[in-house]
């Protein structure tokens, strides 16, 4: 029995082992009181494995390494899988999240990855490494990365596409 639990782990271990993790934004929160100001701390954590699959987990703690550990965590656990045609992605797509919206073109290869910051961010976790993005709307981390995703999950493939319509 031990033996098995020791295999599990391996592989658990050497799975998590090509994941990269990136924390994107951090927030201090300061709450005054009797003895004085008390900080607590949230932080986005963004996770991936550059081959398509990719997370992001918000946490708060009293502590910075503790948001940090929890939105990592989390991260982990909502790793999900993208469409990609080669470098790029395979469709224009346009999504609006809570005020932020992100457009998403492909782009020729070699062209590499035009975007903002936490949009950049994200693609590149993803393995998509030939897009235009564009932000629009809010400046807000959490819904950037929210529409971000959003905008990724509706990605399809041409044989997707061609599947749903029931031509070959």
């Amino acid at each position: 029995m031990a033996k098995h639990n020791d295999s599990q782990s391996q592989k658990k271990d050497k799975a998590n082992s090509d994941i990269v993790e990136k924390v994107l934004h951090v927030n201090r929160c300061s709450k005054v009181v009797k003895g004085g100001r008390k900080f607590s701390f949230s932080a986005l954590i963004l996770v991936g494995d550059k081959q398509g699959r990719v997370g992001f987990g918000f946490a708060k703690a009293n502590e910075l390494t503790d948001a940090i550990r929890k939105g990592g965590e989390l991260a982990r656990k909502n790793m999900t899988s993208y469409a990609r045609e080669g470098t790029t992605i395979p469709h224009e797509v346009k999504v609006h999240w809570d005020g932020a919206t992100i457009l998403f073109k492909p782009a020729p290869e070699g062209a590499g990855v035009i975007a903002g910051s936490k949009v950049r961010a994200v693609l590149e976790m993803a393995g998509i490494k030939d897009v235009v993005a564009k932000s629009l709307g809010s400046s807000n981390p959490i819904n950037i990365v929210k529409a971000t995703f959003r905008a990724l999950a509706a990605l399809r493939t041409r044989q997707t596409i061609k599947a749903m319509r029931g031509t070959v």
